[in-house]
């Protein structure tokens, strides 16, 4: 079955609903926030604030809860930072915890499906270490590009939620200091990560484990293990084998919206299966396995073409911490599904983004292959590939041109496809956005930026 993309929000009334504190004795700490010398709303995303019913909310009421953190009614009394572990790197690092950040509420949507409001940059925490627990500006405006970009390529993300300019000046080895500073609110579908059980694991915390895997199962649903999967009655075993299919998809939807993620430790896996916490994070400039996106990623571990065999990894490291509650067959019947999952994901991925009708595993892996190879050859940005060759358009001579001619188009056409270009974050286009707020504090172009990202969410939609 070919999937679908990030469906259109659906409006829904306010729902508060707070599992999680019957959690939080163990698993986070209350905390409470920054209290910044200013508080300018930059952002707030009209599109997702409908179906959590928080769009009736005034421009000050929006500042009061996420800028100030003003409690939202009937929910989390004070802020929670979560407590987890993680391989930072393939290096284990027990002192983790949500250091800048913190789970602010807890909502459902019209359907039902728990979500959560967390933060970025909202102040110092007993986790935050030697960091200051804030934000920049700037990454605040990545963030919402990258979130943006990623739900219109139909990759499971958080969503940027809302930005709030804090009236700080920071300063960062990294970028030019002192620079502006902000306090970031995404929206996601749970915080609960693969470092969550790693720490439970490491403490020896048995029960807390089995508690958790009963909030994970009941808070984030999934099919069932396959029919001949040993011991698929087990939790444990239940739930490695829906994060494992979460996070194959997972990579195959990074690999074809040609996105480096660019720190995929186990603290930075969430076992909902949703990709967040955007730091370092590039789009190809060319098809590029090799390409990295963090310039402290010395060794490639995170590369592009490596992103697949990092979740994997990560998924390894969940199996090793689910050890306390089951034996190790069934795990590791669940890791073996992983490969095989990606693939069929992947095919469904590229055939979805080229606008084609799938011809079966034999073909459509024949046509990825060459694809792949075109664009390698060609230097070619996977952006620019993917909006040439829709609905099969413009074949060209060799081998790649053969294999697109013996495709029929799938879904409906739009205007965009007929474009000389589609939008793109490739890195220069995001250090003109950003040049704009920095030099002239202008906006306008991050507007139009998301104004263009969000029509070829539509586009691919079919709408």
């Amino acid at each position: 079955m070919r999937p679908e993309p990030q469906a259109t929000p659906q409006a829904a009334p306010y729902r508060p609903d707070t599992p999680i504190a019957a959690l939080a004795p163990w698993l986070a700490d209350s905390v409470a926030p920054a209290d910044f010398p200013d508080a300018r709303l930059r952002f707030r995303n009209d599109r997702w604030a409908p179906a959590v019913g928080l769009d009736s909310l005034d421009d000050a009421q929006w500042v009061r809860h996420f800028g100030r953190f003003e409690a939202l009614p009937g929910n989390l009394p004070q802020p929670l930072a979560l407590r987890y572990h993680g391989h930072q790197f393939r290096t284990y690092n027990p002192d983790l915890g949500d250091g800048r950040g913190f789970l602010f509420a807890q909502l459902r949507d019209g359907a039902g499906r728990l979500l959560d409001l967390g933060t970025k940059g909202s102040g110092q925490t007993p986790w935050s270490r030697d960091g200051d627990g804030r934000l920049t500006l700037k990454g605040a405006v990545r963030e919402i590009l990258a979130t943006e970009m990623l739900e219109a390529l139909g990759v499971n993300t958080s969503k940027t939620f809302s930005v709030i300019e804090t009236g700080e000046d920071l300063f960062r080895s990294d970028e030019p200091s002192p620079t502006r500073s902000a306090v970031l609110v995404r929206l996601s579908h749970g915080h609960v990560r693969i470092g969550t059980f790693q720490r439970l694991a490491y403490l020896e915390e048995r029960e807390h484990m089995a508690a958790l895997v009963d909030y994970a199962l009941r808070e984030f649903p999934g099919p069932p293990p396959p029919e001949d999967a040993p011991g698929r009655d087990e939790p444990a075993a239940i739930l490695l084998h829906q994060v494992v299919e979460r996070l194959a998809r997972l990579a195959a939807e990074w690999m074809t919206a040609g996105f480096v993620h660019g720190v995929l430790n186990t603290d930075n896996m969430n076992i909902s299966g949703e990709s967040f916490d955007y730091g370092p994070w590039r789009w190809l400039p060319r098809w590029d396995p090799g390409f990295t996106a963090a310039y402290f990623d010395h060794s490639g571990l995170y590369a592009f073409g490596r992103q697949p065999e990092a979740l994997y990894w990560n998924c390894g490291q969940l199996a090793v911490a689910l050890r306390q509650l089951a034996e190790a067959p069934p795990l590791v019947a669940a890791l073996e599904r992983f490969g095989p999952l990606y693939q069929a994901a992947l095919a469904q991925r590229f055939l979805w983004r080229l606008g084609l009708e799938p011809q079966g595993e034999e073909a459509d892996t024949a046509l990825i292959g060459e694809a792949e190879r075109h664009m390698r050859e060609g230097q070619l940005a996977p952006d620019a590939f993917f909006h040439r060759h829709r609905h099969g358009r413009n074949p060209p001579e060799g081998p790649f041109g053969e294999a697109l001619r013996r495709y029929a188009p799938a879904g409906a056409d739009h205007p965009l496809w007929a474009e000389e270009a589609p939008p793109t974050l490739v890195i220069d286009r995001v250090e003109e956005i950003w040049s704009a707020i920095a030099g002239q504090d202008d906006w306008q172009p991050l507007a139009a930026q998301i104004a263009a990202i969000r029509r070829l969410g539509e586009a691919l939609r079919g709408h």
